[in-house]
């Protein structure tokens, strides 16, 4: 393990700035001194996001604070998402948020508790992604529910309002069974070490997992996937998550879908592989693969129906989740490579999507797909690139979607599973057409008479089109670090030292690229 403050500095920087926000004056320059300090954190947890990213990938395991934080290559996952997302959709923010200002949907008020709490938001979720002590993770997930609630409620209408409450009751109780699992996981441990102080830590109990006692542990496994899988959207516990998405700002959708669901599977995930190597695959795998498989079976009907654009996209997030949970189920080393790359890739797609939602709502004033008609005509960069998103979610190449959908397939297949994968593949071909209905009826049909020309502005378009770059440069290829920080993240959750073939399912000649996974370095200085 090596020192480091980055992970504090990542940490407080959107903290200060969130502080910074709610002590500035909300009228005049106030606004523009808002918006500034916004740009620096969001650019500043991107850097420092990419940073400890690169630190992990060149073999450090950073730790902080007495090791009450850590970042493993596990981590560095999901701290880059966040960086990178939080800070294209915080830049799309300013673009919309000061469009909502004009048409007076939000006033300069609630405009100053947006910035606020988006900084709050991201301090909450980096706390999830780096925290070591369990205790810590479970009160970070549970401060994300109460930092983004306001945001979910921000326009205080009436169904904004109801689904703000809504998130906040569901996910707390939710999360209630995860505080059960996670007391379950210290008494465990603290029985076994005879020292509670360590006990407390992810890395000690992964470390020690073979000792703890294997009944406590399933139902330990159990509260937590009850308790964060309800914040990650998984199936039946996601009942709170299409009217939170749907009623957000669309700038907070993107995060919500794009980064808070992950960093939820990432708890879920970090005790999936305590429970993997106390009691055995079969037990974690069996529950994940169900509620991953009954979240995509019931997700995709219910967005093929759906009008409200949101709506439809957020229901598409309960059934990528399901497929990061099917993954997961599937087990083994490519199976868990696989729910990883799908976490990364969606995460992005998605980002792209919600983003592209809130120029149709700029332009049109509805979300109403009936309603919504011929945007590639009168905004047509806006149109390409929610066409382009429509093609990367519906896991169509060269998007990334496809290369990660793909390798949660073949990783079923390989292990047993056809015929889940089969009936897996057969809902999201419901997706497809889906998105081929939004693409037909909203992007490329004839506009309303009465809908004025003339795009959304570059500072709301130029966000999306570097997600786009995004999300067709990691299809086409999957980058060196993004490969390794996958590889070394796979071995720290299944503990297998078995190099994980990564090959892009249209390569012909070129051999699969191998990735020798070093194993989980819990305890000492990471080897190369």
């Amino acid at each position: 393990m090596v020192f480091s403050n980055l992970p504090l500095l990542i940490l407080f920087g959107p903290l200060l700035a969130a502080l910074a926000i709610l002590l500035v004056p909300s009228r005049g320059f106030g606004l523009r001194l808002i918006e500034l300090i916004h740009t620096v954190s969001i650019a500043a947890v991107a850097v420092l996001a990419l940073a400890i990213a690169s630190d992990v990938v060149d073999g450090a395991h950073l730790t902080a604070f007495d090791d009450w934080f850590a970042v493993d290559a596990l981590g560095a996952i999901f701290v880059s998402v966040i960086g990178v997302v939080g800070f294209l959709t915080g830049l799309y923010s300013l673009s919309y948020i000061r469009h909502e200002l004009r048409d007076g949907e939000l006033d300069p008020a609630k405009v100053k508790s947006y910035y606020g709490f988006f900084s709050l938001f991201l301090f909450t979720m980096v706390l999830a992604t780096i925290a070591n002590n369990i205790v810590l993770m479970w009160v970070a997930i549970e401060a994300t529910t109460l930092g983004s609630a306001f945001l979910v409620g921000c326009y205080g209408r009436k169904s904004s309002l109801e689904a703000a409450w809504k998130y906040v009751i569901i996910c707390t109780v939710g999360v209630a069974f995860g505080l059960y699992g996670t007391v379950l996981a210290y008494a465990n441990a603290s029985d076994v070490l005879g020292n509670a102080d360590s006990a407390i830590l992810w890395t000690t109990l992964a470390a020690h997992a073979t000792a703890l006692d294997p009944m406590l542990a399933k139902l330990s496994f159990v509260f937590v996937l009850i308790g964060f899988g309800t914040k990650a959207g998984l199936f039946p516990m996601s009942a709170w998550l299409p009217d939170a998405h749907s009623e957000a700002p669309s700038p907070v959708s993107a995060l919500l879908s794009g980064v808070l669901l992950k960093c939820a599977l990432l708890v879920v995930i970090r005790y999936y592989a305590i429970t993997v190597r106390a009691v055995g695959p079969e037990f974690p795998q069996m529950i994940v693969l169900i509620l991953g498989t009954l979240s995509i079976l019931v997700a995709a009907p219910l967005f093929f129906v759906q009008k409200d654009l949101k709506r439809k996209l957020a229901y598409s997030s309960i059934e990528h989740v399901g497929l990061i949970a099917v993954g997961l189920g599937v087990g083994g080393p490519l199976g868990v490579a696989a729910a990883l790359l799908h976490a990364i890739n969606h995460s992005l797609a998605k980002a792209l999507m919600f983003c592209g939602s809130g120029n149709v709502l700029m332009k049109f004033h509805t979300r109403d797909l009936d309603r919504v008609k011929g945007l590639m005509r009168v905004a047509p960069v806006s149109g390409v690139l929610l066409l382009f998103g429509c093609l990367a979610l519906a896991g169509l190449p060269p998007f990334n979607v496809f290369v990660s959908e793909f390798m949660v397939f073949t990783a079923g297949m390989k292990a047993g599973y056809l015929w889940l994968m089969l009936l897996c593949a057969l809902f999201f071909t419901i997706t497809v057409a889906g998105f081929i209905q939004i693409v037909a009826g909203s992007v490329l049909g004839k506009a309303a008479d009465a809908t004025p020309e003339g795009d959304v502005g570059v500072a709301a378009l130029a966000p999306m089109g570097i997600l786009l770059v995004l999300v067709i440069v990691t299809g086409v290829t999957i980058p060196g670090p993004i490969l390794r920080l996958v590889g070394d993240a796979t071995a720290i959750v299944t503990g297998d030292s078995t190099p994980v073939a990564f090959a892009m399912p249209w390569a012909t000649q070129a051999a699969p690229a191998e990735v020798a996974l070093a194993g989980p370095q819990l305890h000492t200085e990471t080897k190369r």
